[in-house]
C-alpha cells in the first residue's frame, strides 16, 4: 500500500491551512500529531475525499482521488473526531447503510457491534451518549475492504474496554494489510500498538519525529 500527497494545498477563503509540497507512506500505523488548530482534521477530511483542495491525492499509484472518485473512497474510511448523524437514525441503520455502501463481506457489521460493544442498535442516535455515537463512528470506518483507515481523535469520549477493543481491531486489520493514520492529543503507548513513524503538522506540512 502506498498512499502519495503532491502539492497538496487546502484554503478557507484566503486563509490556508495545508501546504505539503510531497508526503508518502506505505503500510503501517501512523500518528500524525499537532496542536490545536494545526490542521490535522482539515488533512484527515481531504485525503478521505470529503473536501476540495488542490494537488495530487493518489492510492497504490492507481486511484487518483479526483480521476478514480469511487474506487479510491472504498479503499480509504474515516473515522471522525466529533462525529454528528441524523438523531432519528439508529446505528443499525447507519452500519447498515454504510455496508451496502462499502460493500463490506456478509457478517461484518455484527462482527465490529460485537467487538465494540455496540448493543443499542435500534435505540436513535439522538439518545446516545457522546461515547455511544463515537463507538459507532469507529465501526463504520472499518466497514468494507478499505486499504487505509483514517482515525481522527479515536480516543475521546471511549472508555478503557472499547480502547482496549479498538486496538485489537486495529492490530487485526493491520495484520490483514491494512494501514492506518491516526490522531490523538493522548500519547499511544508502545505496549498498545507499534507505531510506524510519527509526523508533526506545523506550519501548513507535515515533519517526521522520533518514535522516542
Amino acid at each position: 500500500m502506498t498512499l502519495t500527497v503532491s502539492n497538496l494545498r487546502k484554503n478557507y477563503g484566503t486563509h490556508q491551512v495545508l501546504d505539503i509540497p510531497y508526503w508518502q507512506v506505505g503500510h503501517g500505523i501512523f500518528w500524525i500529531q499537532g496542536e490545536n488548530g494545526a490542521g490535522k482534521s482539515t488533512f484527515f477530511r481531504t485525503l478521505s475525499g470529503m473536501l476540495s483542495y488542490e494537488g495530487t491525492i493518489r492510492l497504490d499509484g492507481e486511484y487518483d482521488l479526483r480521476q478514480h472518485p469511487v474506487q479510491y473512497r472504498l479503499r480509504v474510511n474515516i473515522g471522525e473526531a466529533e462525529p454528528l448523524y441524523p438523531s432519528f437514525l439508529t446505528p443499525a441503520d447507519l452500519l447498515g447503510f454504510v455496508a451496502r455502501a462499502r460493500q463490506s463481506p456478509p457478517g461484518q457489521v455484527e462482527q465490529l457491534a460485537t467487538a465494540l460493544g455496540i448493543n443499542y442498535l435500534t435505540q436513535p442516535m439522538g439518545a446516545c451518549s457522546s461515547g455511544m455515537v463515537k463507538k459507532v463512528s469507529l465501526a463504520l470506518a472499518f466497514l468494507g475492504e478499505p486499504r487505509v483507515i483514517i482515525l481522527d481523535e479515536p480516543l475521546i469520549t471511549i472508555d478503557q474496554e472499547a480502547r482496549t477493543a479498538l486496538f485489537g481491531l486495529i492490530k487485526r486489520y493491520h495484520a490483514e494489510g491494512v494501514t492506518f493514520l491516526l490522531s490523538s492529543h493522548q500519547p499511544f503507548e508502545h505496549n498498545d500498538l507499534s507505531l510506524t513513524a510519527r509526523f508533526a503538522l506545523v506550519n501548513k506540512t507535515l515533519q517526521p519525529l522520533s518514535l522516542s
